[in-house]
């Protein structure tokens, strides 16, 4: 059975953060799918119920035979518990890329409590600016070094309600019972990727920044794909539905 990638952006950015390594992937001949989670933080709390909504719709228009590969990236990866169960496709597997990990089992919360004051400072009646403007123009101006590709991806920022990142997102028991293996970029999330290796997953590196897929699509899209090509999907996936 051929598996799918579906690319999901943080609902911190837009899909467009994922837009060239579709391209590249797709030059390759696979089937890619980039769901946009635009309007989720008009959802109200709980959020997750309306991203694994969102993915899930995506994932449907594939025909009935087709697998699917989870790519998330940043903080999609705390929501693919909820995509696997929910997903109408057998998961064949889910790779993080230099993104949050979810619990084993139980809730997760989207930052840690000691993140939440910092994000406290920065809402404006419940509301939050664009998420590159958290940080000083020295930290984002390498993250995004080509001017075209920064103005793309400030283009697509949501203003997310500071609720989105107070909320708990659950998973489910046995979410990652597929193979699962993470990609890293690189700092703040090498003690993430440890933890990833941890639970003995595979786990590689390409050296870049929190964007890095926005750098180097070509040489992203390329570890993905062969990060995954052996795995395939469980004859009876726990969650799926014709």
């Amino acid at each position: 059975m051929e598996a799918a990638f579906v690319l999901v952006h943080s609902p911190s950015v837009g899909p467009g953060t994922w837009g060239p390594v579709a391209a590249h992937l797709r030059a390759r001949g696979a089937t890619v799918l980039v769901p946009s989670l635009a309007g989720v933080g008009a959802a109200g709390p709980p959020f997750w119920p309306r991203v694994a909504e969102l993915v899930s719709a995506a994932i449907a228009g594939l025909p009935a035979d087709r697998a699917v590969v989870l790519v998330a990236h940043s903080n999609a990866g705390l929501f693919v518990p909820v995509i696997a169960a929910a997903a109408p496709r057998p998961v064949a597997g889910c790779l993080f890329v230099d993104a949050s990990l979810p619990d084993r089992l139980g809730p997760t919360p989207v930052v840690p409590p000691e993140a939440l004051g910092f994000l406290r400072d920065r809402a404006v009646d419940g509301i939050l600016p664009p998420w590159t403007t958290w940080f000083d123009e020295a930290e984002v101006a390498p993250m995004l070094p080509d001017a075209e590709v920064r103005a793309a991806v400030e283009a697509e920022q949501p203003r997310l309600p500071l609720s989105y990142y107070e909320q708990l997102v659950p998973a489910p028991a046995g979410w990652d019972a597929q193979p699962c293996g993470y990609l890293l970029f690189g700092p703040p999330y090498e003690q993430v990727a440890n933890e990833a290796a941890a639970r003995g997953w595979a786990v590689e590196r390409i050296p870049g920044r929190h964007l890095h897929q926005v750098v180097d699509p070509a040489g992203v899209a390329d570890r993905i794909a062969d990060m995954v090509h052996t795995w395939s999907p469980p004859s009876s996936p726990a969650g799926a539905r014709a």
